[in-house]
């Protein structure tokens, strides 16, 4: 009986090293219970280098007119391995989902993606749409960013 349990706790102090192995980043739960925004957009810290999507787009765009959106998570590239990993990247015009691309997690890819949008005059009050850009990390929860856009 005393062997027996004594394999059973090799076994599960087995699973447990295999665990930290396959995931050796602590998630933070923190940052599961609101949207992540940089604080200060001029001074990121190294979290927010990584997390918060870059919008790239022109500042001023024709009614009516397609135009490319390029979204990348982060200043610096973030990592995408089985044990972090961006999840998906989404774009909304304000409150409107534009697009959005699944990510997987095996690091075929880099966390970047392009949306080709037309924007309306509707869709512009007072001439300006902004652009919403989300992500969520695995382990670091779910972050934006954003772009206004000039709409003549």
């Amino acid at each position: 009986m005393t062997a027996g349990l004594g394999a059973a706790g090799l076994s599960l102090a087995g699973e447990a090293f295999a665990a930290t192995e396959i995931f050796p980043v602590k998630v933070d739960s923190t940052l599961f219970k609101d949207i992540n925004r940089a604080k200060n957009p001029a001074k990121e810290t190294g979290l927010e280098e990584l997390h918060v999507p870059v919008i790239k787009a022109p500042s001023k765009v024709t009614a009516g007119e397609p135009f490319m959106v390029e979204i990348s998570v982060g200043e610096k590239p973030h990592p995408m391995m089985q044990a972090h990993y961006i999840e998906f990247i989404e774009l909304n015009i304000g409150n409107e989902p534009a697009g959005v691309a699944n990510l997987n997690s095996m690091g075929y890819v880099r966390p970047k993606v392009s949306f080709s949008i037309v924007l309306t005059k509707e869709s512009a009050p007072g001439g300006k749409a902004t652009l919403v850009a989300h992500e969520r990390c695995n382990i670091h929860g779910y972050w934006e960013g954003t772009k206004d856009i000039e709409v003549v």
